[in-house]
């Protein structure tokens, strides 16, 4: 009934408050990060209301994403780029790729806790919010004995090794976010010895984010790392799962933008509008979607139990994100996710099972040299290679050009930064397993 009513009511409000169409015929084409459980409900809405429109949607990953609008631009194609990711749009903003569009909308705030919902320049707009958190399985949960967790840090703990899965940043927008709160609520030290220690106990590292909610659903994994809206998709679906939004995490935008130079800039701001007009809202309400309107007014359509950071204003309120400086190390960041914990997973999951087998031993049999042992492996698993200053600075920016083809400067810090992680995680076991034996 909920799918019903919903569609039936974006119709009424999309006759309501378009008017006249004004893009009779056409394609409309979207680079787009969201997967079809999400665009084909905006896409069968939207050609209802312009009879004549096509949207073409494409998808891929943020990253690719960009670099596509990137690479295609002197024979652009694209008319429409759409993602969650704002450092993404800040990117392609600050390449000129861009078209300034003020979306036709009333009743959207500026803000969205401290966060601004729209570019200040109009480059850009929010249509949705979005959070980032931890989802499971509760049958999964229930049979393995295993707790609710209620913030990053629990997924650290013994208990949860071998049953946590997230997605790669460098091939997930909404990831990297979720990777460039932590650091930016715990401070860039604290925030990767976290990631780590959480990243110890995962079964796997998906290539794309849905293949999290994906694993967490069928219950090949008990718990994921994901947007929100992966989990309230889900529950409406009927899985059996929960989710919760962890202290340190926040609350951003899901943007849109006109391509600059669209084939069909008429019909890239029919959408944009769409998107954010009260028809468009309320798709978002949709079971398949579950993502969280910008404007208020629409919530008073939700089902009661639906999350609303206009009510709520703790959700997110820890951490205040600053896309500019996402912006200016996202590569950097990405890429050193990927040497030290995709690439180097295994490693790093035999170095966190013995630091687990060291305390658990030690907590039985207190040994002052075991402890000194362990407290050096944790601390040989946390460290970077490079410094907050440094994953910022032009020397490390410039290595990564986003082209097809890695620089040699590229390679060089990427071959770097594995054998400083592998090295690392090799000497943390050595630690950890010497630690266990003084336990026994």
């Amino acid at each position: 009934m909920l799918r019903h009513s919903v569609a039936a009511a974006a119709l009424i409000s999309t006759a309501l408050f378009m008017g006249p169409a004004f893009a009779q015929s056409g394609k409309v084409t979207v680079v787009t990060s969201f997967s079809k459980d999400v665009t084909d409900p905006f896409k069968q809405a939207f050609e209802k209301a312009h009879p004549g429109v096509t949207l073409d949607v494409q998808n891929r990953n943020t990253n690719a994403g960009v670099k596509f609008v990137e690479e295609t631009k002197a024979n652009n194609q694209v008319d429409v780029f759409w993602a969650s990711a704002p450092d993404a749009f800040e990117v392609l903003k600050g390449k000129g790729l861009l078209q300034k569009h003020k979306p036709k909308a009333e009743g959207i705030p500026e803000k969205i806790g401290s966060y601004p919902i729209n570019d200040p320049e109009n480059y850009y707009s929010g249509f949705a919010a979005s959070g980032y958190g931890i989802m499971w399985n509760d049958r999964y949960a229930k049979a393995n004995n295993l707790p609710e967790p209620k913030d990053w840090q629990d997924l650290a703990k013994p208990v949860y090794h071998d049953h946590v899965a997230m997605a790669a940043p460098s091939r997930s927008g909404t990831t990297h976010l979720t990777i460039e709160t932590i650091l930016q609520g715990e401070g860039w030290e604290q925030g990767w010895r976290t990631l780590k220690e959480v990243s110890g106990n995962f079964r796997q590292i998906t290539e794309r984010s849905f293949g999290v909610p994906e694993a967490v659903n069928s219950g090949q994994v008990g718990f994921g790392i994901v947007i929100d809206f992966f989990a309230f998709s889900s529950q409406a679906s009927g899985f059996p799962v929960k989710f919760v939004y962890p202290t340190v995490t926040t609350i951003v935008p899901a943007n849109v933008a006109v391509i600059a130079n669209a084939p069909n800039k008429a019909g890239a701001e029919a959408f944009v509008d769409y998107l954010v007009s009260p028809a468009g809202q309320e798709v978002l309400l949709e079971p398949s979607i579950r993502r969280l309107p910008v404007n208020p007014a629409v919530y008073a359509k939700a089902p009661a139990d639906y999350p609303n950071p206009f009510k709520d204003t703790s959700l997110g309120a820890k951490v205040k994100f600053d896309v500019n400086v996402s912006e200016k190390r996202t590569n950097a960041v990405d890429v050193l996710y990927d040497q030290t914990i995709t690439f180097q997973l295994d490693a790093l999951k035999a170095a966190t099972k013995a630091i687990h087998d060291a305390e658990t031993a030690l907590a039985k049999k207190d040994n002052a040299e075991g402890k000194a042992l362990v407290k050096e492996a944790r601390d040989l698993v946390a460290a970077m290679p490079i410094s907050e200053q440094q994953a910022s600075s032009p020397e490390i920016a410039g290595a990564f050009t986003g082209g097809k083809e890695k620089g040699a400067r590229q390679a060089e810090l990427e071959q770097q930064w594995a054998a400083f992680a592998k090295e690392r995680y090799q000497q943390a076991q050595a630690k950890a397993e010497q630690a266990l034996k003084l336990a026994r």
